[in-house]
C-alpha cells in the first residue's frame, strides 16, 4: 500500500519522474553489474598476478637448487673425463688411504710428474662454492666416510656396519639425488644441528663400472633464500622445497623442517595448481632429474587481501558514479520539468482567452522551439483575428449602400423597371439602357455569392462603366482585357469598382471627347495584377503624396474611402505584398494598380 500510495502522488500523472526513476534504476543496474564484473575480472587478475609471482619464486629456487645439483653432476663428469683423475679416484675409495699415498708417491716418482689428487680436487671443491657445508665421498668396500668440511678440515670416518648406521644409510638411499642431511651422518660427520639439504650421486668405477661408493654434498638451506630477496616484497605465504618421500628441505615460514610434509600425496596428485586442506593455494614445479619438488602455498584469506583493497576502491568509485548518474540526470530533469509546467500554465492562459500572453524561454533547445512556436503562433493569430476583424468592417462599410438596398430589393427593381419602361415608351432609349444596367449593377451588389470571382467583378465593372458610356456617348470609351484562364480567380468584392468610381468622380474631364479607361489583368507569379490606367486629369504631387500617406495610414480618418478600403481590406487578409499603388502625372492620367493573390475561388471568399 505505501508503494502504491508513492507511485499514485509521485509517478502516476509524472512522466519526468517516471523517466527519472527509469533512468535511475537501469543506472544502478549498469553500473552494479559492470562493477561487479570489473571487480571479478580485477580480483582474478590480482589472483594471478599474485600466483604468477609465486610461480617466479618457486622457479628461482628451483633454478637455485638445480645449479647445485648440476655442479655436483659437474663434479662427476669432470672425475671421469679425466682419465688420471678416475683412476686416482677409484683406487682412493677401493683402497685404505695410507695405500692411496703410497700409490700416488709411486706414480710420481715413476713419471716424475705430480698427477691430479683426489683429495686435493675435491678440496678445491669446496673452496670455491661457499654454500657447501659439507663434502663426504662414501667407500662402499672399506665403509669408510671421507668428509671435506667448509673449515677446510679433512676427516677419515671409519663406519663399519657393526658400530655404525653410516652404512645402512648410505645403501637405504642409494639412487636419491636430492634429500634431506640424514642426522647420522651429520652426527658422525660432527655437523652442526642447522638446515641443510643434500645431493648424492653413486660413483661408480670407470674401467669395471661397478659401483664403488658414494658422493654426498650438504648445501645450506638458508642460502636458498638468497634466490627468494627480489620477491620478498610480494611474495605470499610459503616457499617450500619437498623431496622425493616427502619431506621438507626447505620452509621460508620455518614451519617444517625435518618433518613430512602432511599434504605430500596431495602435491604428488596434483597437476600444476590446486587447493589443498585448510584452504591452502597450492602451486608446484617438479625437478625431475633432481627428484625434488619446488611448492608455493597461500592460504585463501591471505590471497584474497590481493584485492581487498581493489573491491573497498571500486565500491566508492561505483557509489560516487551511481550518485552523480543520478542526481545530474535528476537535476537536469527537474528543469525540464519546471519549463515544461510554465508551458502548461501558459497554455491553459490561453484556453480562457488571454492571447497577449508569452512563454519567457529563450533557449534554443526542443522547449525553447516549442516555446518560440507557440509565441509565433499567438502572434499570427493575433494578426489574423484583427485583420480578419477589420477586413469585415471595411467590407461593411463599404457595401453599406447595398446592404440597405437589401431591405426590399424586388420594390427597387420593379421600381426600375416601371421607369425603364417609361422612357422607352417616351423615346428615351437611352435612358432606358442606363437604368437597366442600373439594376444589374443594384441586383450583382445585393446578391451573396459562395464563390467571388475576377469575372464578377470585372462584370460589375463593366455595368458601372457602361452606365457613363452611354452617359457621355462618344466622349468616353473603356477597354477590359483579361485572358479568358483567369476569369475563375478568387477575388475581394469591390476591389475594382471602387477605383474605376473613382476616375469617374474625380479624374474625367467632361469638355475633352477622348476621355478613356482601360482595366487590364495579369498573371505575376503568385499573383494577379489588375492596371487601372485612365487619360484624366491626373493628381498634383502634393495631393498623390498625401494619398500614398492616407493609404498607409493604420487608423481609419474617413478620408479616401473607396481607395483605402480596398487597400486596407487586402493588406488585413493578404498581408503587406498586397494592395494597391497609385502612380499620377498631372494633366496625362492616373495609373492604379492592384495585386490579388493567385488563388481559385474558395468558397466563403466574400470578405
Amino acid at each position: 500500500m505505501f508503494i502504491r500510495s508513492i507511485y499514485r502522488n509521485y509517478f502516476k500523472n509524472n512522466l519526468f519522474m517516471k523517466i527519472l526513476l527509469f533512468f535511475s534504476v537501469i543506472t544502478i543496474v549498469t553500473i552494479i553489474t559492470f562493477s561487479y564484473l570489473m571487480f571479478m575480472f580485477m580480483s582474478e587478475s590480482a589472483v594471478q598476478r599474485q600466483l604468477d609471482i609465486q610461480k617466479r619464486a618457486i622457479e628461482s629456487v628451483s633454478d637455485y637448487i638445480g645449479s647445485k645439483y648440476e655442479s655436483v653432476q659437474t663434479m662427476v663428469r669432470d672425475i671421469y673425463r679425466d682419465e688420471e683423475l678416475a683412476s686416482n679416484t677409484s683406487f682412493f675409495l677401493e683402497h685404505p688411504y695410507q695405500d692411496y699415498v703410497n700409490y700416488r708417491l709411486d706414480r710420481f716418482y715413476a713419471e716424475n710428474s705430480s698427477s691430479t689428487d683426489t683429495v686435493l680436487y675435491f678440496r678445491n671443491v669446496v673452496d670455491d662454492d661457499p654454500d657447501i657445508r659439507s663434502l663426504m665421498l662414501y667407500s662402499a668396500d672399506l665403509q669408510q666416510l671421507y668428509a671435506f668440511g667448509s673449515d677446510k678440515q679433512f676427516k677419515i670416518i671409519p663406519t663399519n656396519q657393526a658400530r655404525s648406521f653410516i652404512p645402512d644409510v648410505m645403501y637405504q638411499e642409494e639412487g636419491v639425488n636430492v634429500g634431506a642431511a640424514n642426522i647420522w651422518v651429520r652426527k658422525t660427520v660432527g655437523l652442526p644441528d642447522l638446515p641443510m639439504y643434500s645431493v648424492r650421486i653413486p660413483i661408480n668405477n670407470k674401467q669395471s663400472l661397478r659401483n664403488i661408493g658414494q658422493l654426498d654434498v650438504y648445501y645450506d638451506t638458508e642460502k636458498i633464500r638468497g634466490s627468494l630477496a627480489m620477491y620478498e616484497e610480494e611474495l605470499k605465504g610459503s616457499i617450500l622445497v619437498l623431496s622425493a618421500d616427502g619431506s621438507v628441505l626447505f620452509d621460508s615460514s620455518g614451519t617444517y623442517y625435518d618433518q613430512k610434509y602432511p599434504y605430500a600425496e596431495q602435491i604428488n596428485s596434483m597437476y600444476d595448481t590446486g587447493v589443498l586442506d585448510d584452504g591452502l593455494i597450492a602451486t608446484k614445479l617438479t625437478q625431475s632429474q633432481g627428484g625434488y619438488t619446488v611448492l608455493s602455498t597461500v592460504p585463501k584469506e591471505e590471497l584474497a587481501k590481493t584485492y581487498h583493497g581493489l573491491r573497498n576502491t571500486i565500491f566508492t568509485i561505483s557509489s560516487i558514479c551511481i550518485l552523480f548518474a543520478i542526481l545530474i540526470p535528476a537535476l537536469f530533469i527537474s528543469n525540464f520539468a519546471k519549463r515544461t509546467q510554465n508551458i502548461i500554465r501558459f497554455t491553459r492562459r490561453v484556453r480562457n482567452g488571454e492571447l497577449t500572453a508569452r512563454i519567457a524561454d529563450v533557449r534554443e533547445d526542443e522547449l525553447g522551439q516549442i516555446s518560440k512556436s507557440f509565441n509565433d503562433m499567438l502572434d499570427e493569430l493575433n494578426i489574423y483575428i484583427d485583420r480578419v476583424f477589420k477586413a469585415e468592417i471595411k467590407q461593411q462599410q463599404t457595401e453599406l449602400v447595398a446592404l440597405q438596398a437589401r431591405i426590399n430589393p424586388h420594390f427597387l427593381y420593379n421600381t426600375l423597371e416601371v421607369i425603364r419602361m417609361r422612357a422607352i415608351s417616351q423615346g428615351a432609349k437611352d435612358v432606358g439602357e442606363m437604368i437597366y444596367s442600373l439594376s444589374v449593377l443594384f441586383k450583382s451588389m445585393v446578391q451573396q455569392k459562395k464563390n467571388y470571382t475576377l469575372k464578377d467583378e470585372l462584370e460589375a465593372c463593366r455595368l458601372y462603366l457602361e452606365l457613363f458610356r452611354i452617359r457621355y456617348r462618344d466622349r468616353f470609351s473603356y477597354e477590359i482585357q483579361a485572358d479568358p484562364s483567369l476569369l475563375g480567380k478568387a477575388m475581394v468584392r469591390l476591389s475594382l469598382q471602387p477605383i474605376v468610381e473613382n476616375y469617374i468622380v474625380h479624374g474625367i474631364q467632361t469638355d475633352q471627347s477622348d476621355n478613356r479607361i482601360t482595366i487590364e489583368v495579369r498573371e505575376d507569379g503568385d499573383s494577379l495584377v489588375a492596371v487601372v490606367q485612365d487619360n484624366g486629369k491626373g493628381i498634383q504631387p502634393d495631393r498623390l503624396a498625401e494619398i500614398r500617406r492616407e493609404l498607409e495610414r493604420e487608423e481609419e480618418t474617413g478620408r479616401m474611402f473607396g481607395l483605402r478600403s480596398v487597400h486596407s481590406r487586402l493588406r488585413l487578409l493578404y498581408g503587406s505584398d498586397y494592395g494597391i499603388k497609385v502612380e499620377s502625372t498631372p494633366g496625362s492620367g492616373t495609373t492604379i494598380t492592384v495585386r490579388f493573390p493567385n488563388r481559385e475561388g474558395m468558397e466563403g471568399e466574400d470578405v
